[in-house]
């Protein structure tokens, strides 16, 4: 693989509503979070954060949010409490210099001002950490290969409750994404990324 420049680590949604406790627990968050804060602490400088930010009501949600929202009305803003939006401390404490981006849909850069942010850097390689593999990481992953950045995912820094739709992404990834999608382990990226 081709050493990566002009990048940052983009962490998708490590937030405590995913995490142990959460109204949407991904019970692997425990297991990858040491691997992501590790990349995290090397790369602050480099490293954004983004939130899922679910709309106060139902109500207030578009289209086929709103079902979504009058089933999951516990999520909403009104019901939350306390901080189950924010990034979990672990990776909150490398704000600043590390940056956090909220967003309303599964995607990182779909309606939220990061893919300007991104540009506006003069970003051509993002590389993925984060939750869930085959939800907000693959929505994405999918947007950032079609707005033309490099993406490379750091398989062993995803997370998913769900066993098979982990496994069925990351094969889909080898499979039908080789030209677009690079796949690392976070141990590679010390040799591979070494930012100013």
């Amino acid at each position: 693989m081709r050493p990566i420049e002009g990048a940052i680590h983009l962490c998708v949604d490590m937030q405590a509503i995913f995490a142990k406790g959460g109204i949407w627990e991904t019970p692997w968050m425990e297991r990858v979070l040491p691997t992501i804060s590790d990349i995290s602490a090397r790369y602050a400088a480099w490293t954004i954060f983004t939130r899922f930010i679910t709309p106060n009501s139902p109500e207030e949600a578009r289209g086929q949010w709103r079902p979504y929202f009058e089933r999951w009305k516990i999520a909403t803003r009104q019901s939350l409490g306390g901080t189950q939006l924010d990034v979990v401390p672990e990776l909150a404490r490398y704000v600043p210099p590390a940056m956090v981006v909220d967003k309303s849909t599964y995607s990182a850069l779909f309606r939220s001002p990061l893919a300007s942010l991104l540009l506006d850097k003069q970003v051509h390689t993002v590389i993925v950490t984060g939750a869930e593999t085959d939800v907000c990481v693959l929505s994405t992953v999918l947007d950032a290969v079609n707005l033309g950045f490099r993406v490379i995912i750091v398989e062993d820094a995803l997370c998913s409750s769900s066993d098979t739709g982990h496994d069925a992404l990351m094969t889909m990834y080898r499979l039908r994404f080789t030209e677009q999608i690079d796949l690392v382990k976070a141990e590679q990226l010390t040799d591979l990324w070494q930012p100013g």
